[in-house]
């Protein structure tokens, strides 16, 4: 009889341990977001459309700060964290429609994969593979050093392309490069309508 019992306890002990692993958090309508995030993860974001900065910073910590023009302090923003290990999923949605700023601070070594419907995007000081699509907008990108790279993949439907750190520079309708390297990390950058500029 004690084997069955002692296999039921950690069996139940194993998936507790491995609920425990899974958080969720969520903020409306204040300006300021912070959670615990390990460096070296992989985070996606979804972000409503909006003047976008992430930056990457030394804490193991993100932090969301968002701020509104004519006084509309964004009331019913949503921000929404969901942690699975070292995997994360951060989502911000509500808002004013107009003149609307994000600012989110992430660990600096970080896989990213960012979605924006549209509005301006600057990515720095973050150093991982990097997956960003905006359907319009101009998008910039610190890379670091170029040769950290492995595989870059690039294009606009309608823009120019800025790669001086990959030599590379386009202008006009569906332009679009790759590079492959003896790096580790993948870049994979698209904007729909806008200007696409990578700088070290």
């Amino acid at each position: 009889m004690k084997t069955p019992l002692l296999l039921f306890c950690l069996l139940a002990a194993l998936t507790c341990a491995v609920a425990d692993t899974h958080n969720e958090k969520t903020q409306i309508g204040h300006d300021h977001f912070e959670a615990d995030f390990p460096s070296g993860g992989v985070l996606k974001m979804h972000v409503r459309p909006s003047a976008l900065h992430v930056i990457g910073s030394e804490d193991n910590k993100i932090r969301v700060h968002y701020s509104a023009k004519n006084g509309n302090r964004g009331g019913d923003v949503k921000v929404t964290l969901k942690t699975s290990g070292n995997q994360g999923e951060l989502s911000i949605s509500g808002g004013p429609r107009n003149d609307f700023e994000i600012e989110v601070e992430v660990p600096r070594n970080l896989d990213l994969y960012l979605r924006v419907a549209a509005g301006d995007v600057e990515i720095s000081r973050l150093v991982g593979n990097k997956d960003v699509e905006v359907h319009a907008g101009d998008v910039t990108i610190g890379i670091g050093d170029p040769d950290e790279y492995a595989q870059v993949d690039a294009s606009v439907n309608a823009g120019d392309i800025d790669a001086d750190p990959f030599g590379e520079s386009k202008s006009g309708l569906f332009r679009s490069f790759r590079r492959y390297g003896s790096g580790r990390y993948h870049l994979h950058a698209h904007v729909g309508a806008g200007d696409l500029t990578f700088r070290r």
